[in-house]
């Protein structure tokens, strides 16, 4: 992850920051899954029926293996197989997908000019991250201050699940005992040292007080405050996050923004659901 302060009039300084995401996951390449995407996007491209030995031979995939993924494909309502001519084509159901997609990037757009306002309105990057999977939160839009001192956050960065002011957020909500969140806490590499006892302290007043903040723990110099986003079932699936210089603010001033946080938390969720 890079956090970039940049003054007005004054050259770009750069920090660099351990990227805990990348060090700690490597990219698995699973083949059947490989072949799967390949053949729906040669299905997409084509617009076509084909016959499963010339999509093999296109694709220079194995002619059994290939029959056996669209076998699989069709079963999902991703491929529309046709009996007569013995072809198939991209079906109904990746439409669908493509479709809840787009709605899902589009509500995310809406949510911008909310995240800027607040932005600019306490002069700070708000970022807004995504629960990916179990162990996993990836950023995935980020709205900087127009002010003369702001942090650039880079988005498709990940984070494990637990760490910052978005993890306080979430470990409180996974049901996991203290020996469990012990065991992830003691992976993560953070900035500078806190306790468990610490920790958990902070996750328990982040669940009382509906937001969380991370006091230079995440990052050297970098005060995080956030807030849950939950889906209709009441589970977090985005966290609104607020990045700004530690030691800028004091107490009062960071309740006040905490609130705010939480708040646009709220509204956000009527927007993204």
């Amino acid at each position: 992850m890079e956090l970039h302060a940049t003054p007005r009039g004054k050259p770009k300084s750069k920090t660099v920051l351990p990227a805990e995401g990348k060090s700690a996951t490597r990219a698995v390449i699973v083949r059947p899954v490989v072949n799967a995407v390949s053949i729906l996007r040669y299905l997409a491209q084509t617009g076509t029926p084909e016959r499963a030995a010339d999509i093999a031979r296109h694709l220079s995939i194995n002619s059994s293996t290939c029959f056996n993924i669209l076998r699989t494909l069709v079963a999902e309502d991703v491929v529309d197989f046709n009996p007569l001519s013995k072809t198939y084509s991209a079906g109904l159901g990746l439409a669908r997908l493509v479709e809840q997609l787009v709605t899902r990037g589009q509500r995310i757009e809406l949510a911008s000019p909310l995240m800027h306002d607040l932005a600019a309105e306490f002069g700070v990057t708000v970022t807004l991250w995504r629960r990916l999977g179990t162990d996993r939160i990836v950023l995935i839009r980020s709205e900087s201050s127009p002010t003369n001192l702001h942090i650039n956050m880079p988005t498709g960065q990940r984070l494990p699940i637990l760490m910052g002011a978005s993890g306080r957020l979430f470990t409180g909500r996974l049901g996991l005992d203290d020996e469990q969140i012990r065991e992830a806490f003691e992976q993560i590499r953070w900035a500078r040292p806190i306790s468990f006892d610490s920790y958990l302290a902070e996750v328990n007043l982040a669940r009382r007080r509906g937001w969380a903040s991370d006091d230079g723990y995440f990052a050297n110099g970098v005060l995080a405050i956030a807030a849950p986003v939950c889906d209709p079932s009441g589970n977090i699936a985005f966290t609104v996050s607020t990045v700004m210089i530690r030691g800028d603010r004091d107490e009062a001033q960071v309740e006040t923004l905490g609130e705010a946080v939480r708040d646009l938390g709220h509204r956000l969720e009527s927007i993204l659901f």
